[in-house]
């Protein structure tokens, strides 16, 4: 937990939602990445001035952070650490983020201004599609507190996505990790990676909001002497269609192709623990072995 002193405190319980747009999350907002080995891992960052690091707060804590495009105008990952579940209420009140305009601008997450043009980031408008949802990538459902769930209404952490999938397989996905989290890990430190891939053969919404391909999540679990004790990985195409389970070292292996990088690791490559737990089926698909 970052300690602030009493007046700041007194000042951010006052002002609401805040975000950081920071150089490095290991300078800021480490806390929400795995540590195998008592390293802080977080995912690999592209490199590029359209790739801005994000921590985002609400309040005077960090809930989350966020690597975000400003070219696509969508993420490209969240990470959290899963503390339980606390069914919060939905406010569906969506902010942005001032500092994506002008770094000098306020930390404080706010609601758009719709006199005003912005240029690096989605706005509410960019979802009138009857096809999509803002898709969370930090999601609701994961919070354990009004606060949490409120800083995840950002649309720093939301992508477009399919309506069928957002509420079918995706919602099943998340519930399906949140169960395991909360049966396979007691007593450990759960981190929790989700993100996009953008597809580029599709035009995005309003000539602004790149749609993504696939949606994709990773969780490693840490106990306290920082040794992986499981972990798993799912990918899943942007259309209501099963999503795949799989191990994080496979996981990687596929979003690599995916970005076009020639390595790109959800966890620093330190993560793979649920190898052993997945089995190989007709067709070349990972399932969880029972």
């Amino acid at each position: 937990m970052i300690l602030l002193s009493p007046v700041l405190l007194l000042l951010l319980a006052l002002s609401g939602c805040f975000t950081e747009v920071v150089n490095g999350f290991k300078n800021t907002c480490r806390q929400f990445f795995a540590n195998p080995g008592n390293i802080s891992s977080p995912p690999t960052v592209f490199t590029g001035h359209n790739y801005k690091q994000i921590c985002q707060i609400r309040d005077n804590e960090h809930e989350y952070a966020t690597l975000y495009d400003t070219d696509n105008k969508i993420p490209v990952y969240s990470a959290y650490r899963f503390e339980g579940l606390m069914n919060c209420t939905r406010t569906n009140k969506w902010y942005i983020e001032p500092q994506l305009e002008d770094i000098n601008k306020t930390k404080k997450m706010e609601t758009e201004d719709r006199t005003v043009q912005y240029i690096h980031q989605a706005v509410n408008a960019d979802y009138n599609n009857p096809g999509f949802h803002k898709g969370h990538l930090a999601p609701v459902f994961h919070a354990e507190t009004q606060s949490c769930a409120d800083a995840t209404f950002t649309l720093t952490n939301a992508a477009p996505q399919n309506s069928s999938f957002n509420q079918g397989q995706w919602r099943k996905t998340e519930k399906d990790v949140a169960t395991l989290l909360v049966n396979k890990c007691k007593g450990n430190s759960r981190y929790i990676v989700t993100g996009v891939v953008p597809d580029k053969t599709r035009p995005p919404l309003h000539n602004r909001v790149t749609v993504p391909s696939h949606f994709w999540t990773a969780y490693c679990c840490i106990d306290n002497n920082h040794r992986v004790t499981a972990s798993g990985g799912y990918l899943g195409k942007n259309k209501n269609v099963p999503v795949e389970a799989l191990p994080v070292g496979e996981l990687d292996k596929r979003l690599s192709a995916l970005y076009g990088q020639r390595s790109f690791q959800v966890f620093g490559g330190k993560c793979d623990k649920s190898i052993t737990n997945f089995v190989l089926i007709r067709g070349g698909s990972w399932i969880l072995s029972r």
